[in-house]
C-alpha cells in the first residue's frame, strides 16, 4: 500500500510519516511531497517535489497512491483555489483514499478561518473519492512557551475553551486512520484538554516559575493590537475573529475522536508545556 503525505516538509506532515514509521508501515510504502523536500531526506522515505500551486506536479506525486494524507495549505486566502488543485489532481490519479485535516465544526461553525475548510470538505465530498475528514483542533505549539513567557499572552477569546493537544497527537491520530479500515466516509472532530487562555497562561506560569497572564480585550481592541504590531489588517481581523467564536465555544470539542484514535489519553497540556520548556 502507498502513502502519499503532502505538505509533509512542514511539522505536522513529517510528524505524520514518523507516526507511520513508528507504526511499522515500510519507508518505501511513504512518499513525502512539498516544496522543500531536503527537510525529509533523513526520514528514508521516497520524496518527491510537488507544490499545491503546480497541478501537474501532483498529479504525478499521487500516481499509485493508494491513501493521501492530504494536510491543508497554511495560507488563509489562498486555499481554495490551492486545494481545488489538490483534489482534482486525486481525481486525475485516482487515489484510494484522501484523508484531509480540516477545522474544528468546520460545516457549522460562522469562524471566518473556518469557511476554506468548508468549501474543501465539500470539493472533496463531491469529488466521489472515498474519504475521511480529520477535523484538528488547536495545536499547543500555537502558543509558543518563549514567547508567552517575554510577552504574556493577549486576546479576545474571554472564558472560551479551547481544545489543546500537541501536534504529535493529530500526526499518530492520522496515522493511525492511514492503517486501519473502518473510517471511509467520517468526520472525525479531534482535541484534547480544554482550557481558557488564562488557564493556559496559569499553567506556563507554573511549569516556567515565571509570571505569565493572560490579557482579554474586546474583538476591535485586539485587531488593531494586531495590526500595532505589524500584522496586516486582513490577517488581523480573520485572528481576531477566531478568538471571537472561541469565545462562543467555536474551538471546544470533546476528546472522544482524538483519544479512540490514538488509543490512550490525549497528552496533557501540562506535558506538552512541559517537554517546550
Amino acid at each position: 500500500m502507498t502513502i502519499v503525505v503532502t505538505g509533509a516538509t512542514g511539522h505536522l506532515g513529517r510528524l505524520a510519516i514518523e507516526s507511520l514509521l513508528a507504526k511499522g508501515v515500510p519507508a518505501t510504502d511513504i512518499v513525502g511531497i512539498g516544496r522543500q523536500v531536503e527537510k525529509i531526506a533523513d526520514l528514508g522515505v521516497t520524496v518527491k517535489k510537488a507544490s499545491y500551486e503546480d497541478p501537474e506536479s501532483l498529479r504525478a506525486a499521487f500516481e499509485g497512491a493508494d491513501k493521501v494524507l492530504f494536510i491543508s495549505a497554511s495560507e488563509p486566502g489562498q486555499r481554495i483555489s490551492q486545494h481545488t488543485n489538490v483534489v482534482e489532481a486525486a481525481k486525475a490519479a485516482r487515489v484510494g483514499q484522501i484523508v484531509y485535516t480540516s477545522a474544528p465544526k468546520a460545516d457549522t461553525t460562522d469562524m471566518k478561518l473556518a469557511g476554506e475548510h468548508a468549501v474543501t470538505e465539500k470539493l472533496i465530498k463531491d469529488s466521489g473519492l472515498p474519504y475521511v475528514i480529520l477535523r484538528n483542533g488547536w495545536y499547543v505549539e500555537n502558543y509558543p512557551v518563549d514567547q508567552a513567557v517575554e510577552q504574556g499572552l493577549v486576546g479576545a477569546s474571554g472564558d472560551g475553551r479551547i481544545s489543546l493537544a500537541p501536534r504529535a497527537d493529530y500526526a499518530e491520530a492520522a496515522a493511525a486512520v492511514l492503517v486501519t479500515d473502518g473510517h471511509e466516509g467520517r468526520t472525525y472532530e479531534l482535541g484534547g484538554e480544554a482550557l481558557t487562555k488564562a488557564e493556559l497562561a496559569a499553567e506556563i506560569s507554573r511549569q516556567t516559575g515565571k509570571p505569565v497572564t493572560y490579557t482579554d480585550l474586546d474583538v476591535d481592541k485586539y485587531i488593531e493590537l494586531l495590526v500595532g504590531v505589524g500584522l496586516p489588517r486582513a490577517a488581523a481581523e480573520v485572528f481576531a475573529d477566531v478568538d471571537r467564536a472561541t469565545a462562543e465555544g467555536a474551538l471546544f470539542v470533546p476528546r472522544d475522536d482524538l483519544e479512540k484514535l490514538l488509543g490512550r489519553p490525549a497528552t496533557p497540556v501540562a506535558d506538552a508545556v512541559k517537554a517546550a520548556v
